[in-house]
């Protein structure tokens, strides 16, 4: 059985002896006479709970709790106090004290006080290792060695801690969206719950509303006898994600608004509101502020859907993921498969990294897909991969050609490269959205550009 350990800290002699002789039997005990002499101790070798008297000379209790809160945030400290001080224990509740006792100590109470405090670590702990399980077991696996996943991991991992907090995903189709919706339930408190999915552009429209929210019996012609929960109900506690959710009809729009605003709804043909608690996460591939400029997106629904926005980058963003992840779905595929597949050849690798990636990740897996179907092995070919090398080099050639083939005029002063770069930028943008007419998705895939790289680049320019 593992023993919790206590750092008492009180400048009289007879309080640590009679608390370390009291309790040493059930805890590892430390003593300290000084705040200052505990904080050193206490960085290397942080326990459990922390006994704290508020009246020490030097650094007194109040300044020693912010000292420890700061290092330790996590840490439970009971305050001790000679009279019971309410202004001075307020104070040191408000700094994130767990409990107090006051002097002189009466050994019962006091025992029981450090159970509770104890019990509370004891749960946390074993909810950190069931929700460690639960990643174990659930959490998908996301290759990535670039520091733009990486970050976006960090950052998804602090926001995920809040229960019910709405967030956005932002990203082109095939970047790893439902990797990520994924990574924030597991890493949640709502750990433990349902993770659902709704694909919003696979649900026609009328049926949008009954599919989120349900319906009562009779509500429509074709509908269940019995009704139907919908998926935020079904999805209570946990996690509810929905994919495409620019292509939400404006009444699901205005329901789904209400829902995040009040935490509650109405069954499609019901006058009865229904209160629960599900998280929504939410992704899409659109320009919802073009469409909220256009009148089809709410932007109200905009800003309560991305109280926690994450951007994911494309793959060619990102181009030091793009071998880890050929590897990775290489072993998977050949697994698989049942082939022997040892690795990817240099040409095939040289291919990989200077493809660009229309389809991200999604494109890259269905590509090795077919190569360990198509080829023999051991290495991965080029030829297996039906990778059309020569495809993105007669583009950028078309396009250098369609540039004056007179020699450049440079005046004896000289000229603005910067400048002058930029101009062509302004022109080949102009004409992409030309070709795309006006659709800026479009027009940024003509130019092999991240859709966020191109309206970035649109506003700057034009």
């Amino acid at each position: 059985m593992v023993k919790f350990s206590l750092a008492v800290i009180d400048d009289e002699q007879t309080i640590r002896e009679g608390i370390s002789a009291a309790l040493k039997l059930q805890y590892d005990i430390q003593t300290f006479a000084s705040a200052e002499e505990a904080l050193g101790e206490i960085v290397n070798a942080p326990p459990d709970l922390v006994l704290l008297d508020i009246g020490l000379p030097g650094m007194d209790g109040i300044e020693a709790l912010k000292r420890i809160k700061d290092l330790f945030p996590e840490m439970l400290v009971v305050m001790i106090t000679a009279i019971e001080d309410t202004k001075t224990v307020v104070q040191a509740m408000k700094l994130g004290a767990y409990d107090y006792v006051v002097k002189p100590l009466v050994m019962g109470s006091l025992r029981v006080t450090i159970k509770n405090a104890l019990e509370t670590i004891r749960l946390r702990k074993e909810v950190q290792r069931l929700q460690e399980s639960y990643l174990k077991e659930n959490l998908p696996f996301f290759i990535a060695q670039s520091n733009e996943i990486q970050e976006i991991m960090d950052f998804i991992t602090r926001a995920a801690q809040s229960e019910d907090a709405p967030i956005l995903i932002l990203g082109d189709t095939g970047t790893g969206k439902d990797l990520i919706a994924r990574a924030i339930h597991y890493r949640s408190p709502n750990f433990k719950g349902p993770f659902l999915t709704l694909n919003c552009a696979a649900i026609p429209k009328n049926l949008i509303e009954s599919e989120l929210f349900g319906y009562e019996k009779g509500a429509f012609s074709g509908a269940e006898p019995t009704g139907k929960k919908g998926l935020i109900e079904a999805a209570a506690n946990g996690t509810l994600f929905l994919d495409e959710v620019g292509d939400l009809s404006p009444q699901a729009q205005a329901k789904l608004l209400r829902f995040l605003e009040e935490g509650e709804f109405y069954r499609v043909g019901s006058t009865q509101v229904c209160r629960i608690r599900t998280r929504i996460v939410s992704a899409t591939n659109k320009d919802l502020e073009r469409m909220m400029e256009e009148g089809t997106f709410r932007h109200d629904l905009y800003f309560r859907l991305g109280v926690v926005t994450v951007h994911v980058p494309s793959l060619n963003e990102r181009k030091e993921d793009v071998l880890p992840l050929a590897q990775h779905f290489l072993v998977m595929y050949s697994t698989k498969y049942n082939k022997q597949f040892t690795g990817i050849s240099k040409e095939a690798v040289k291919a990989l990294q200077e493809h660009h990636w229309v389809g991200n990740v999604r494109e890259l897996r269905n590509i090795i897909e077919r190569g360990v179907l198509i080829g023999k092995g051991p290495e991965l070919k080029l030829e297996d991969m039906g990778m059309n090398g020569n495809r993105r080099k007669a583009g950028v050639k078309a396009a250098v050609e369609s540039l004056p083939d007179e020699k450049p005029v440079i005046p004896p002063e000289g000229f603005d490269l910067v400048t002058a770069l930029e101009e062509y930028e302004r022109r080949y943008i102009k004409a992409a959205l030309e070709y795309a007419e006006g659709n800026e998705s479009r027009a940024a895939r003509l130019l092999h550009m991240n859709h966020c790289t191109f309206r970035y680049r649109r506003k700057k320019i034009l």
